[in-house]
C-alpha cells in the first residue's frame, strides 16, 4: 500500500509559538494550527463572509 499524505503543510511561521496552515489535499479545504507551549488548536481557515478557503485540488 502506497503511503498518500492527506494534508501538506503550506505556511510555517515562529519557533516557541507556532503558526502553521495545512491543506486537506483530497478537499483542499486550508486548515490554521497555532500551538504555544503545551496548548495548541486547529480550525478550518475562513474567508471574510465566514466561508472556508479551498486551494485548487490536482490530482496526483
Amino acid at each position: 500500500m502506497a503511503n498518500k499524505e492527506r494534508f501538506e503543510k503550506v505556511y510555517s511561521q515562529g519557533k516557541v509559538n507556532v503558526t502553521e496552515i495545512w491543506v486537506d489535499k483530497e478537499t483542499g479545504v486550508n486548515y490554521l494550527y497555532h500551538v504555544s507551549g503545551y496548548s495548541g488548536g486547529l480550525t478550518p481557515l475562513l474567508d471574510r463572509e465566514g466561508k472556508p478557503v479551498i486551494t485548487s485540488v490536482y490530482p496526483e
